[in-house]
């Protein structure tokens, strides 16, 4: 984003009194808010003591001119006539003047501080002073900022939104995850609760220090409000708005709102320190991913070097795959590590082509898979398979998409790839087992269910056939499912 290299005319005389403000909006943040040394405590610390409230002028009317330049009218609904204001920056569109506020104060300090540094300049009191470089502070010293402040001081205003339209169906449903440093979970738990509350969303949100990972849904109003709240973020600066997938649904989809702060935002069971996000495999955007799989199926599969690796669970990947992967048959995430390990030989000198659903199990999954040193080479499917079907329906992943919400899958294509538990028809709609505290989920046909075949295998359809003595007695997963499967199985080479 280019700017003018003078805010004003040069002719006119800035003072504390005779600034001219031009209809100009100040922002109603806090914009002196970081206590360690910054590029901006440095400016003002260069001026002498007479001079300071002209800075605190001179600051507003820069950040004021920064933000109308941002501005665009747009016409009014079924009038055509000017009036609806918004602005546009880095990408996205603003319609709320305070999240415009808070985005710029997060987002464009810098180009805001060379703004008031040019307004000083201009009126004689900042010519011996240079515009210092940003340090390694700044990221500390914002999150400070941020943090400071009150939870409402994040909320967006929502005096012109009614209840029906936060509660309208059909809604949607918004998958995310970010990878950052957080110092302050709770500060984040406490903010993403009031936020989810206000706008009427439910879901699931995991908080750790290494960043946040959701999924929420609600109606379409609330979800794009919540996108917009997010973005203007200071913690969430790396964020875009296609980081966020989308999907037909709403808040039906979701029990409840939980949010809650845990070791890992996706539980994987390696110590963030040890294995971080920062050592992530190369991203390939879908339209790369998929010239890579078209690559990868039109040659030979015995003397391929590459690898489809699915590290989403035997639940998913027995509904929906792309063709010709490797599926790993585990149960949990947190089984990968130790997959990976007792297959070495497997990944030996290949390259490797992971996916998953949104994109986060491949952040740490490649991580780790790297810090094996067998490898050629590790990608990973930027967005995941729900960014992939956005650009690809019909393309090489087939059957459908498993989600971890009521809905249990999305569909991009008929194509229907498992079969029954019970009698081997087509079928991929998942139920979870009949059986008491079993947990596991069933592709029974509705043929079958409906003869009484609910049950994952023959163990738990008898145990569903006893009398219930004992109301509270749990039925673990300890069943024919379990027994049979091995934890960690081993591929053969």
């Amino acid at each position: 984003m280019s700017f003018s290299s003078s805010c004003c005319n040069g002719a006119e005389m800035y003072s504390c009194q005779e600034l001219d403000y031009c209809d100009l909006d100040f922002p109603d943040v806090d914009l002196n808010v970081s206590i360690t040394p910054t590029p901006e405590s440095t400016l003002k610390a260069g001026l002498d003591v007479h001079t300071r409230k002209q800075y605190v002028c001179a600051k507003k009317k820069a950040f004021a001119l920064f933000v109308k330049e941002l501005q665009s009218t747009s016409a009014l609904p079924q009038t055509g006539l000017d009036g609806f204001i918004n602005w546009k920056c880095c990408g996205l569109e603003f319609k709320d003047l305070r999240i415009i506020h808070k985005h710029v104060a997060a987002q464009h300090a810098t180009e805001v501080l060379q703004k008031t540094a040019k307004i000083l300049e201009e009126l004689g009191t900042a010519s011996t002073t240079s515009l210092p470089c940003t340090d390694d502070n700044t990221d500390a010293s914002t999150e400070m900022s941020w943090s400071s402040h009150n939870i409402s001081d994040w909320l967006p205003d929502m005096s012109c939104y009614k209840t029906e339209e936060l509660t309208s169906e059909p809604g949607e449903v918004l998958l995310y995850y970010c990878y950052c440093d957080v110092g302050d979970p709770k500060w984040i738990l406490g903010w993403q609760r009031t936020l989810c509350d206000l706008l009427h969303l439910t879901g699931k949100i995991r908080i750790a220090s290494e960043g946040i990972n959701g999924t929420v849904g609600g109606s379409k109003v609330s979800t794009k409000i919540y996108i917009d709240t997010m973005l203007a973020h200071p913690l969430f600066k790396q964020m875009c708005f296609e980081d966020f997938k989308r999907s037909d649904g709403g808040a039906f989809c979701f029990p409840d709102l939980r949010v809650g702060i845990f070791h890992e935002i996706v539980p994987m069971g390696v110590d963030p320190q040890k294995v971080s996000y920062k050592e992530t495999a190369l991203h390939l955007a879908p339209e790369d991913f998929h010239k890579r799989v078209e690559q990868y199926l039109s040659a030979s599969q015995e003397e391929t070097d590459t690898i489809l690796l699915d590290c989403r669970n035997f639940y998913e990947s027995k509904i929906g795959q792309f063709q010709n992967c490797l599926a790993p048959d585990i149960r949990k995430f947190s089984y990968f590590p130790n997959y990976v390990d007792q297959n070495l030989d497997i990944f030996k000198d290949k390259t490797v082509l992971m996916y998953c659903t949104g994109g986060i199990r491949c952040e740490r999954g490649s991580a780790y898979l790297r810090s094996k040193a067998v490898c050629k080479e590790v990608y990973q499917l930027k967005g995941g398979i729900h960014k992939y079907l956005e650009q690809f329906p019909d393309g090489f992943f087939r059957g459908k998409l498993f989600v971890f919400d009521g809905r249990f899958t999305i569909s991009s294509n008929d194509d229907i790839i498992s079969t029954c538990r019970y009698c081997g028809t087509a079928w991929d709609k998942y139920n979870l087992c009949s059986t008491p505290r079993c947990c596991q989920l069933v592709l029974t046909c509705l043929k079958c269910h409906n003869g009484g075949l609910t049950a994952c295998c023959p163990t738990c359809q008898q145990k569903g056939l006893q009398p219930q003595t004992d109301l509270c007695q749990q039925y673990k997963e300890e069943c024919e499912c379990t027994e049979k499967r091995p934890r960690i199985p081993i591929e053969k080479v």
